[in-house]
């Protein structure tokens, strides 16, 4: 017979700085598979300002990247468990979203960046959330497959959505692209792709103009 428990957890995060409670945006940005915050939030740093704090949440699923030994990378979740991972996932960010907004009088604006797995994860978790998502940038990765798509029209339906591919990302293929076009079309939400040269990594250039819009 199959039970579960539920039970406090310690989950990690970084920032870009310490909370001033001056900002004027909050930026979430969720790494990939096999990443760590650490490292993904180095990758943000020439975008910092006081005006925005870059907060980027820390997957709980860890794993060596390669054998026994090694470098460790975390993920958002596996098809093993799945559902009980995304609702972790939920509960996880909401919980480090509210300490973060308790801290202003007056609400910074909530922008959200998912990059590769993150891209998914993020669509689930602003679908749920009761505080609306004024820019939500998937990157190198795209809209789950299993959105509830009335919830989903209805969380974002004034948010700024995009969907950024590079053109040499080994990891999208027509097939991907395809299935995207679907759910958008399905979704019947405004969204705005963009492109770069590039792989399967953040383009800060471009990244900047989009937190920027």
């Amino acid at each position: 017979m199959k039970g579960s428990i539920k039970f406090t957890y310690n989950a990690h995060y970084r920032i870009s700085h310490v909370v001033n409670r001056e900002e004027n945006e909050i930026i979430i940005a969720l790494h990939g598979y096999g990443q760590l915050a650490e490292f993904f939030l180095r990758k943000l740093t020439p975008l910092f300002m006081e005006e925005r704090v870059f907060v980027v949440p820390e997957a709980t699923n860890y794993s060596y990247l390669e054998g026994f030994s090694g470098r460790v990378g975390a993920n958002w979740m596996t098809r093993h468990e799945r559902e009980t991972a995304i609702a972790n996932n939920h509960m996880y960010l909401n919980e480090l979203l509210r300490a973060f907004l308790i801290k202003y009088q007056t609400p910074p604006k909530i922008k959200v960046l998912g990059f590769s797995q993150g891209a998914a994860t993020a669509t689930r978790w602003v679908s749920q959330l009761e505080e609306k998502v004024d820019t939500l940038i998937l990157w190198g990765g795209g809209f789950a497959h299993d959105l509830v798509l009335e919830k989903t029209k209805s969380s974002l339906d004034q948010t700024k959505t995009y969907v950024v591919l590079g053109t040499n990302d080994d990891f999208i293929t027509p097939e991907t692209i395809q299935k995207q076009e679907e759910i958008i079309a399905d979704l019947k939400l405004n969204v705005e792709k963009r492109f770069y040269d590039g792989g399967h990594d953040l383009n800060l250039p471009l990244l900047k103009e989009l937190l920027d819009a």
